[in-house]
């Protein structure tokens, strides 16, 4: 991907939430198209590249290689890769990534809450 440009006002927004907050970081960072997605297919056992892309059927090689960068960038992820021809590459979640996996799978359920509430009074 292309590097951001510094002076913008987008990255200078970003780059001051973030410092007032970790949680601006994170948030910015999984709200990234797929990245939930990715994380979840590791955490069910899906740890390899051909495997994801295969369960999340519209995601682009590009893309899938990106989130899964930025995944082990971040710490939640690890690459684990063996010799071999053709090499193989596996991915695992770290201890923050099942922790954030967990808190996740919670959030999910209370947004189905609250999309269920709100499809009712409607």
């Amino acid at each position: 991907m292309a590097e951001r440009k510094t002076n913008s006002s987008n990255f200078q927004n970003q780059s001051y939430l973030e410092s007032k907050c970790p949680l601006n970081e994170l948030l910015f960072t999984m709200s990234r198209r797929w990245t939930t997605d990715v994380l979840f297919c590791i955490e069910e056992g899906n740890n390899r590249f051909s495997g994801i892309r295969e369960e999340l059927a519209y995601i682009t090689d590009h893309i899938l290689s990106d989130r899964l960068k930025t995944l082990e960038k971040s710490g939640l992820i690890t690459r684990h890769q063996f010799p071999g021809m053709p090499p193989k590459v596996t991915y695992a979640l770290t201890e923050h990534g099942v922790e954030l996996c967990n808190l996740l799978s919670k959030l999910c359920d209370f947004s189905s809450l609250i999309y269920e509430d709100k499809a009712l009074s409607a």
